[in-house]
């Protein structure tokens, strides 16, 4: 017995095809059917991916000590460049929160400042000197005061267009005007070449000083604005005999480690009346 002629055939098939599509494209009736089909051609597609995945379980069994090698030494290369990455996050991090400490520390000054980055250091052991990313361009000018988050940190020494030399208040030449903050008592901070001691000089044995006072700039001579923190006072020794006390102090300012600057100017009022700070020639004491 003869089937249906092939184009009926044709037909039929192709009327099939579109009820399904309407049925599922409108009416959404063969979800389930989908469903069921999906889960019963599971272990079909398993069956299909098993050569491929034993092979690569057959190969993994016979991997060279070579290729255990290069693979560890790539994981180790990787573990190092995520290291440095976090690292730099860290110093990222840390160098954000000295920003921070600049701005608050900027915020209680009635100077205008900039912030500057220490980008080098004096190879001289005798020389407390640091360079600054500041210099002409900016403004910045021989004498200016230089500040971290703490405390005075020294002067502009000189100048270029784009660097600045400063003059560290630990260095032996230099003195800052200072007063205790506690009573006005007033007298000069002597660096020593020491970046964690100054030496306050010419103090009677009577004055009224005391162990962990804080030492201000007072302003005299124009060259440090009044009222920056110094030192702090540590040491206090007085000889029998002797007219004027031995006093060392610790400087506020983070003289050895400190990156972030500040770079006070002040008022021209003040900087034409300024005079240059004290100080003494490298080796001469007070």
């Amino acid at each position: 017995m003869q089937g249906p002629i092939p184009g009926f055939r044709l037909f039929l098939v192709i009327m099939l095809s579109a009820t399904l599509i309407v049925l599922d494209t409108r009416f959404d009736k063969l979800e389930t059917l989908r469903s069921v089909l999906g889960t019963s051609l599971a272990p079909v597609v398993w069956m299909g991916n098993a050569p491929d995945q034993f092979s690569g379980w057959v190969a993994s069994l016979f991997t060279t000590r070579d290729d255990l090698q290069a693979e560890n030494e790539s994981l180790n290369a990787r573990l190092l460049i995520l290291e440095r990455r976090a690292l730099k996050y860290a110093a990222l991090a840390a160098e954000n929160n000295r920003l921070r400490e600049l701005l608050n520390a900027s915020g209680t000054l009635d100077d205008r400042v900039i912030v500057s980055e220490i980008v080098g250091v004096s190879p001289d052991p005798f020389s407390h000197e640091v360079i600054i990313n500041k210099g002409d361009r900016d403004g910045v000018e021989v004498g200016q005061a230089i500040l971290d988050a703490h405390g005075l940190m020294g002067q502009v020494q000189s100048t270029s267009n784009f660097t600045s030399r400063v003059l560290l208040i630990s260095d032996s030449s230099h003195a800052v005007p200072v007063e205790v903050n506690r009573n006005g008592l007033r007298a000069i901070l002597l660096g020593n070449g020491d970046s964690n001691s100054l030496e306050l000089v010419h103090v009677p044995d009577t004055a009224d000083i005391r162990e962990g006072d804080m030492l201000v700039s007072s302003g005299l001579g124009g060259r440090f604005p009044r009222g920056y923190p110094v030192a702090e006072v540590t040491t206090i020794e007085k000889e029998p005999g002797e007219q004027f006390i031995r006093i060392e102090a610790t400087p506020r300012a983070h003289l050895s480690r400190s990156r972030m600057v500040l770079v006070v100017f002040k008022a021209e009022s003040e900087r034409d009346d300024a005079e240059p700070a004290p100080q003494l020639n490298a080796g001469e004491g007070p």
